[in-house]
């Protein structure tokens, strides 16, 4: 963990943010008083995009055939 005072928070904020980023626990001290915790911020994952796989996947045309009497009594019950 690296303690450092507000002024040099601030006159170093990118170089901290950097440090940060790779994993470092700043904490910003005001007169040797710890006040603030930099971290660095959960970016959330990307929503997923439709039709990724368009194009890529095939589906043969007995997919869409009935099924067997005894497989569609399993999904009746």
């Amino acid at each position: 963990m690296k303690i450092v005072n507000m002024h040099a928070a601030k006159t170093n904020l990118s170089e901290l943010i950097v440090q940060t980023l790779a994993g470092e626990d700043i904490v910003i001290a005001r007169n040797g008083t710890p006040v603030a915790r930099l971290t660095p911020f959960d970016v959330a994952e990307p929503a997923r995009k439709f039709g990724v796989l368009a194009g890529r996947l095939k589906v043969s045309p007995s997919f869409f055939e009935p099924l067997p009497a005894a497989e569609l009594d399993g999904w009746n019950r």
